[in-house]
């Protein structure tokens, strides 16, 4: 499986793109240091939390992130065809 970093640099190459979560709401994010921060939120997302969503990928749906901030942020990201490529 790809390493987290390689997935990481996805997500950082597509700074700016448009994304859509799961009930069509559309955004954008920036990469702060070790934060994404999505256009649509206030809310800064930790890397970390991406991390932990990898380790359970792929996702049928928001659920299994319930736990962690952002869950339609993150759903949305690591299962776009972009960010996950062939690898889950």
């Amino acid at each position: 499986m790809v390493t987290f970093e390689a997935i990481w640099q996805r997500i950082k190459n597509l700074e700016g793109e448009k994304f859509r979560q799961i009930r069509g709401q559309e955004f954008s994010y920036t990469v702060e240091g070790t934060f994404l921060v999505p256009s649509t939120t206030n809310q800064n997302l930790a890397q970390s939390h991406f991390r932990q969503a990898v380790e359970i990928l792929p996702l049928e749906n928001t659920s299994p992130v319930q736990h962690l901030r952002g869950p339609s942020y993150i759903y949305a990201i690591l299962m776009d065809p972009r960010v996950r490529g062939k690898d889950w």
